[in-house]
């Protein structure tokens, strides 16, 4: 029963409706379509439909026909049909046929019927005299190619990569290919061009782009192909967190790309904002529609709409709306046209004049505005970010502008959230204090992961990734990083992120300008400069007597031997000479005896004490004496003051400077050879140096042989080590020479720093995680952990023991040490300790003669003589020692007997005297 009311009420209704009709103007809109089932009937019924229902003077009715989109001549004549039927044609819609176009723009101009396209089609030349037909409102191709360009640009790619499918897609990029200049000669900052060629298999291109590491694409194809490239970029590994894809396709967004599963950056373009009311507000209605005069209920997704439909929604509109207000006054004519006469549609012109310069109702494809020739020119293109389906940029074809919806914080949160849904691969290589492997803790221990591994670039990763919250994973390699010309390929650390095999590169690795145009550094986290690794001197050993070397062993024997001769000259000489020869007794004028002084030992002692430069208390009266002992001087003069100023020399010699104190002295000569690591940066920097002291450096480098350059800094510290008489210096950087020399004390760093660079850590180019890295380094900067990373891996965690370095040495590295003069207080010693011995021999002695005078025994004499001399404070001795009241008696009587006696000390000392004088008195 309730279905029986509903159809006789929608009897009624029609009937009415027709009723209505039959006093409206009937136009006629002719639908030219590749495919029937096209979704540009979704808008077109809805506004027909509402037309129909609230226009008082118009009758909209539709002819929709299929047309081919190969065959020009079947097209035509299917237009010329629709043209010819009883009531004409108002206007004529184009979809989806762009190889017909031409010929179909060409049969309505001549006719004058309105041509409305809602495709792209390239530019082509008009004769501005002629009126056309046409009213596109696709953005103009030449705007449109300029709008890309414009968010290319904002994009901030310095290169990249576009793929077209077909050669009109070149046309849509002439702008983006305008953006930069090729040059042969750089790494950095070209635009490749590949097309894709025929399908469905298009692995190859992919892995040739693969190779040439660049991670920006440009993909201009069409829609239905996109996700079967990604799928099979996916299978190369082009669609990792470092890739990113702009695709070109107006209808990106209809495609499901959630089945990529999917970090790399995929940005798509779209002419409309699905989140405006007037975009809700007509999915509604078609839904409408489509239930109220087709009984269908459909949802329709807003992603599902493709470009085409609502730039058909967009001119179906203006289309009708530009009828209906012509209709009122003076009003609009159709007639029916046969395409084999020369009339032509009556208003059609009128239309499309009015259609260009009327404010449009509503829009889904933001501003509508046409220029004479009735192209688009307002627009607006939208860049997405299909992760976080956000618009990332918006082109305003009004005023040529892009405005940058997204801030940089957004940009950083957005890298930094897909950061955190991967395992981020860091490569390195090993080498103290770097990266090291882990020893283990007991035999048989086993690490696995970053466990494997310690060191200051492990903490410095690990630091970061606690500040940006990531997860990593280290790899090994075995080079930093540099160009095979041959092969055209980056080696090293370099190679593995421009091939995709690791996201971040961290050692000691130096920013050069070479690297920097194939990837992006961090900012520094660590400054340094080239210097010179060089051995110390080798430290002899010590010589306690080598104040003796100041002479040779014969001049020493010869000097010895002279001054024994000299003295027993001087002997015989004065005995000989009259002028030696005095009174004993001053006061007798004419005495019986005269005495001679100079013995053996006086003459000893003068010569000693000359030779000594400290004179004597008795001197030599006569002539020949005088003259003997003079030359005797004169020798003793030149001898001294020699061995004064060879000693000086000899002892001061140690403390020279050394024979290089920089590059400059290194460089000027070579007989010390010096070297590089090969590959890398410092040899870098020598090889492009324009300063001539480094270009001299370079020269010698390579000419040098065996040839100076190491394969690791390990290489070029065992060299100069063990190369001997340091003929070997090896230039590094001031780190490394820092780390080097603060356990092996045999060498040293010489000058100053040859130039400033920094370590960072490298990422592929333009990261977009690379600002989050780099507000991460300036934390742990801030914070002083990078110097407490430092103090830590180069002095706290070193198993070897620091050298110890001395203030107060060094402050008397210009003095004498005691080691070189040790030998003087030797000789003092050991003269000092036989002067000791013979005055112990001579007071035993002296205590054995005592006991055979005094007839006493040698114990008793002997306490009496240490007695006196242990009474310091007596200075004078008597002639006769009294040993006891028992034996005074004796003595008198022995005094009595023996008056002329002396005492028995001078007794010794006058036999002494008169020994050494022979008792050869005349």
């Amino acid at each position: 029963m309730k279905n029986f009311t509903r159809n006789v009420l929608w009897l009624l209704s029609f009937l009415g409706f027709q009723i209505l009709c039959s006093s409206k103007t009937a136009v006629t809109i002719g639908v030219l379509l590749n495919d029937l089932t096209s979704q540009v009937r979704l808008p077109l019924n809805s506004v027909i439909y509402k037309k129909n229902m609230f226009d008082q003077n118009i009758y909209f009715t539709t002819n929709i026909s299929a047309v081919s989109n190969s065959d020009s001549f079947e097209a035509s004549r299917t237009l010329c049909d629709m043209m010819e039927s009883y009531i004409g044609l108002a206007a004529v819609f184009v979809v989806d046929t762009p190889n017909t176009i031409p010929i179909l723009e060409s049969v309505c101009t001549n006719f004058e019927i309105p041509f409305i396209m809602t495709s792209w089609r390239p530019p082509v030349i008009r004769n501005p005299n002629q009126e056309r037909a046409l009213l596109s409102f696709y953005p103009e191709s030449e705007l449109f190619a300029a709008g890309l360009a414009e968010i290319v640009r904002s994009l901030h790619w310095s290169s990249f990569v576009i793929v077209y499918e077909e050669e009109e897609g070149l046309v849509r990029m002439q702008d983006i290919l305008k953006l930069q200049e090729y040059r042969r000669d750089t790494k950095r900052n070209n635009i490749f061009v590949k097309q894709l060629g025929p399908g469905p298999d298009y692995r190859q291109l992919l892995k040739e782009i693969r190779n040439t590491t660049e991670d920006n694409i440009i993909l201009d194809c069409k829609t239905e192909n996109i996700l079967p490239i990604l799928l099979q970029a996916k299978s190369v590994h082009m669609l990792n967190l470092h890739n990113r894809f702009l695709l070109t396709s107006l209808n990106a967004h209809t495609i499901d790309f959630s089945v990529l599963n999917t970090t790399a950056n995929i940005t798509i373009l779209r002419l409309h904002d699905p989140k405006t009311e007037n975009f809700e507000n007509a999915m509604h209605r078609w839904q409408l529609t489509e239930f109220e005069n087709r009984n269908i209920q459909m949802q329709l997704d807003p992603k599902s709409i493709r470009t085409e439909t609502l730039l058909f929604h967009d001119a179906i509109l203006l289309l009708t709306d530009s009828i209906s207000e012509l209709s009122v006054t003076p009003g609009i004519e159709t007639n029916a046209v046969s395409c084999s006469g020369n009339e032509s549609t009556r208003d059609g012109f009128a239309i499309r004049n009015y259609m260009r310069i009327k404010a449009p109702s509503i829009t889904l494809t933001g501003p509508l505005e046409f220029n004479k020739n009735g192209d688009r020119i307002k627009f607006n293109i939208y860049a997405v970010d299909i992760i976080e389906e956000s618009v990332i940029a918006t082109y305003f074809a009004s005023n040529k502008s892009v405005l940058l919806a997204r801030t940089g914080n957004e940009s950083v949160d957005a890298a930094v959230s897909n950061l955190q849904k991967i395992k981020v691969i860091v490569s390195s290589r090993l080498g103290p204090p770097y990266l090291m492997a882990r020893d283990p803790t007991y035999e048989g221990e086993v690490f696995e992961g970053n466990r494997r591994y310690v060191g200051y670039a492990m903490d410095l990763i690990d630091g970061i990734s606690k500040i940006i919250g990531f997860n990593y994973e280290f790899q090994i390699t075995s080079a930093y990083g540099s160009y095979d010309a041959d092969n055209k390929r980056w080696t090293g650390l370099i190679g593995e992120l421009l091939e995709k095999r690791a996201h971040l590169a961290v050692c000691d690795l130096t920013i050069t300008p070479e690297r920097r145009e194939v990837v992006d550094f961090s900012m520094p986290f660590m400054t340094l400069g080239i210097s010179i690794l060089y051995k110390k001197p080798d430290k002899k050993d010590i010589n306690m007597f080598a104040f003796l070397e100041t002479f040779s062993k014969a001049v020493w024997i010869y000097t010895a031997t002279l001054y024994l001769i000299i003295s027993i000259v001087l002997y015989f000489i004065s005995r000989m000479t009259p002028g030696d020869w005095e009174n004993p007794h001053p006061c007798e004028d004419e005495p019986e005896e005269l005495e001679n002084i100079w013995d053996i030992k006086n003459c000893l002692w003068l010569t000693l004490g000359s030779i000594m430069t400290q004179g004597c208390d008795i001197l030599p009266k006569g002539i020949s004496s005088r003259m003997a002992v003079a030359m005797w001087w004169f020798f003793s003069l030149i001898m001294t003051s020699s061995y004064t100023a060879n000693l000086a020399a000899f002892l001061t010699k140690a403390n020279l400077e050394p024979e290089i104190d920089g590059a400059e002295a290194l460089s000027k000569q070579t007989k010390i050879k010096y070297g590089v690591l090969a590959k890398g940066s410092t040899e870098s920097f020598f090889r492009n140096s324009n300063f001539s002291v480094y270009q001299r450096m370079w020269l010698n480098m390579q000419q040098f042989k065996p040839s100076v350059f190491e394969e690791s800094n390990g290489d070029g510290v065992n060299r100069v080590n063990s190369t001997k008489n340091a003929m070997y210096a090896f230039l590094m950087e001031s780190t490394q020479i820092e780390y080097v020399v603060e356990t092996n004390c045999n060498l040293r760093q010489i000058g100053n720093w040859l130039d400033t660079k920094s370590y960072g850590i490298a990422m592929p180019m333009n990261s977009p995680y690379r600002t989050a890295i780099n507000r991460a380094v300036l934390k742990l900067q801030e914070s002083g952990e990078l110097g407490i990373l430092k103090r830590k891996w180069w002095k706290d965690m070193r198993k070897e023991s620091s050298c110890q370095k001395n203030s107060a040495d060094d402050d008397d590295s210009g003095k004498l040490a005691l080691a070189n003069v040790g030998g003087v207080f030797l000789v003092l010693g050991v003269g000092v300790g036989m002067a000791c011995i013979f005055a112990i021999l001579e007071f035993l002695w002296n205590v054995r003669n005592i006991t055979v005078e005094e007839h006493v025994s040698y114990w008793e004499a002997l306490k009496v003589e240490l007695t006196f001399a242990c009474k310091v404070w007596i200075s004078r001795k008597r002639t006769r020692t009294l040993l006891s009241e028992s034996s005074s008696s004796s003595v008198k009587s022995d005094k009595s007997d023996k008056t002329d006696n002396r005492s028995m000390i001078h007794s010794i000392l006058h036999s002494a005297g008169s020994f050494m004088n022979l008792e050869n008195r005349p």
